[in-house]
């Protein structure tokens, strides 16, 4: 048997469920979040936070990122990952690997949210060939999406900026459509996350979404990621507002707190009344902690915390 052979089959043995059963997922999660019994959002924890320890950067601790699920749980109190593929790069076709990876999510009670997937070619390079390699090179990613129960793959709408807005926003919706078309079959989604370039431009990326007009494909908003070049950014709050009508997930991105608890470069409290009350979002909002201020478990603690104040705030006004 082949190895390709070998790894549609294990998935299909190990899946059993309907291939729509994720998918499913998103609006029943999030209207049960408007009920008494549940926040009015969840926190999970992106995998970027930990960035420093996994890659085993200088001066830290390397730790082992099969071990991610354990540790969200254990040390930072949180039951939801966001996994980046990027630790898991010379795993990507290792199914052993992959069960192993779902085991300790299991073993802990920790949700599986989604896979952010870098390196893997750009969507909207100019290229149609091109193109078509790197929507294919994300469908395995979609595949360990699927085994280790996420609804989602975050991807990025890369291309070549010369181009201009409207042809960029041509080649990127090109690319995500067939890679969106490519995983519906396996129930997952493919969302956009603002990261660089014109996708960091609010009505650009929004615009790329109106074209490519298929409800398995949305974005991640990031509180962040808003910097189009070294002399360039996008106004965050008006661009999370503009890519929330298609947003599947959330990212919080932070960087540094004052001794206040406060996040010194974004307004948590601005963004999430947007985010939660013009929106009405209460799916998952994600930690990712990038500073280097305070260490990688103090940002997440800072952050986390902010979070679950904002959210109590919210919930009483």
């Amino acid at each position: 048997m082949s190895g390709v052979s070998h790894r549609r089959d294990f998935l299909r043995k190990s899946l059993g469920v309907g291939a729509m059963a994720t998918l499913a997922g998103w609006p029943q999660q999030t209207q049960a979040a408007n009920t008494a019994a549940n926040p009015l959002f969840t926190i999970s924890l992106a995998q970027w936070s930990l960035n420093k320890s996994f890659f085993g950067r200088a001066g830290v601790e390397k730790r082992d990122p099969l071990k991610f699920a354990e540790i969200a749980h254990h040390e930072h109190g949180v039951d939801a990952v966001e996994y980046v593929n990027q630790f898991y790069m010379d795993k990507k076709n290792d199914d052993a690997y992959l069960k192993a990876l779902k085991k300790v999510a299991d073993d802990n009670g920790v949700r599986s949210v989604l896979i952010m997937c870098d390196r893997e070619g750009s969507l909207g390079d100019p290229i149609a060939e091109k193109r078509q390699t790197a929507v294919n090179n994300h469908k395995r990613w979609a595949e360990w999406a699927k085994y280790l129960g996420c609804h989602s793959i975050r991807v990025n709408a890369a291309s070549d900026w010369n181009k201009g807005f409207e042809e960029t926003q041509k080649l990127a919706a090109d690319g995500l459509r067939k890679l969106t078309e490519l995983c519906e079959p396996l129930g997952i989604a493919v969302i956009v996350e603002n990261h660089g370039g014109l996708s960091s431009n609010g009505a650009w990326l929004a615009g790329v979404m109106k074209l490519v007009d298929h409800k398995n494909c949305g974005t991640l908003p990031d509180f962040g990621n808003f910097r189009i070049s070294a002399n360039e950014t996008y106004d965050r709050y008006k661009g999370v507002d503009e890519l929330m009508p298609f947003a599947k997930g959330v990212s919080a991105k932070s960087y540094a707190f004052d001794d206040k608890g406060n996040e010194t470069t974004i307004d948590y409290r601005k963004m999430l009344e947007i985010v939660v009350k013009k929106h009405n979002y209460h799916g998952y909002i994600g930690i990712e902690y990038e500073g280097s201020k305070h260490t990688e478990a103090e940002g997440i603690a800072l952050t986390k915390r902010l979070l679950e104040t904002i959210r109590e705030e919210l919930a009483k006004g």
